[in-house]
């Protein structure tokens, strides 16, 4: 597996005058591999970024020990976009498109009928969380953060960017009113207004610290060490026989061709796995116990 970079990172950090909290992702190393698994088309591949750089801003502010997923499916040009993070900064993503997509494509709303769904899974205890909205906004930032005030009721702000190079994100989130917040109001609008300042190159190249300060100087932002990003698969033998289980007998050995073998390959990653039909048919022996699988379709 890869090692991160310096430029793969989440950090999160306080503004304490404001009595808000924020996360900044930065994704380098990991987003090019993420990319490079698929020739996707301009828009497409932004798109890709940006969801992958909120899925990792998520996941620094809940604890947990497990992954958090976001899907955004819809009948559009674009049916699917996925990206995933676990608790120790493994992230993989990946989209699907359908023909020529336009430059200027954005995410799609009613015609389409796209739904979003966030998806936590607990590794230690095996409970799953989702939560379904309706897509209803084209920015995906606004989308994420309509996401938050509906489902968790807590006001959030996020940026997001990214190029060929790189995708970044930031989210400020207020933290529960106290005595001191009471005091100053206004805050997170002042908060909200300087996040509007920041230029997608600057997310995208400016140190975190530096940015930071850029920002919200007057905030007295107290930054946390950076926690390392890389990319990661889940994919392993175990999950490829579950799923080729999960297909039944019949429909598992057709999958096995005339050269004697079944492949799969996955999506993430690339890597690709062989089976002959007597690995197949050892999936149905008794005993065989199938790993739970979940897939991204």
């Amino acid at each position: 597996m890869p090692n991160a970079s310096d430029n793969d990172f989440l950090q999160r950090f306080h503004l304490d005058n404001a009595h808000v909290r924020g996360v900044f992702v930065r994704l380098d190393e990991s987003w090019r591999e993420v990319r490079s698994r698929a020739p996707y088309p301009a828009p497409v591949q932004t798109l890709l970024g940006k969801t992958l750089a909120a899925c990792a801003l998520f996941t620094g502010n809940i604890k947990f020990e497990g992954t958090l997923s976001i899907q955004l499916k819809s009948r559009g040009a674009v049916p699917l976009l996925f990206a995933e993070c676990s608790h120790d900064g493994r992230v993989r993503g990946l989209a699907r498109w359908d023909g020529e997509v336009d430059a200027d494509f954005r995410v799609p709303t009613e015609d389409e009928n796209p739904i979003l769904a966030i998806t936590i899974e607990n590794s230690t205890s095996g409970q799953r969380y989702q939560g379904l909205v309706p897509v209803e906004e084209a920015d995906l930032a606004v989308l994420f953060e309509r996401y938050f005030e509906r489902s968790e009721q807590l006001p959030t702000r996020i940026v997001l960017a990214a190029d060929g190079e790189r995708c970044a994100g930031l989210m400020l989130q207020m933290l529960p009113k106290d005595a001191a917040a009471e005091a100053d109001p206004d805050a997170w609008n002042r908060v909200g207004v300087l996040l509007d300042t920041v230029r997608a190159e600057e997310l995208l190249l400016l140190p975190a610290e530096q940015l930071l300060l850029r920002l919200f100087h007057e905030e007295l932002p107290r930054v946390q060490a950076p926690a390392p990003l890389r990319f990661g698969c889940r994919c392993s033998r175990e999950r490829v026989a579950g799923m080729l289980h999960s297909l039944g007998h019949d429909e598992a050995v057709a999958a096995v061709r005339d050269d004697g073998f079944a492949e799969v390959t996955c999506e993430f990653c690339n890597t690709l796995y062989r089976f002959d039909r007597v690995d197949v048919e050892q999936l149905f022996a008794s005993g065989f116990d199938a790993p739970a699988t979940r897939t991204a379709h």
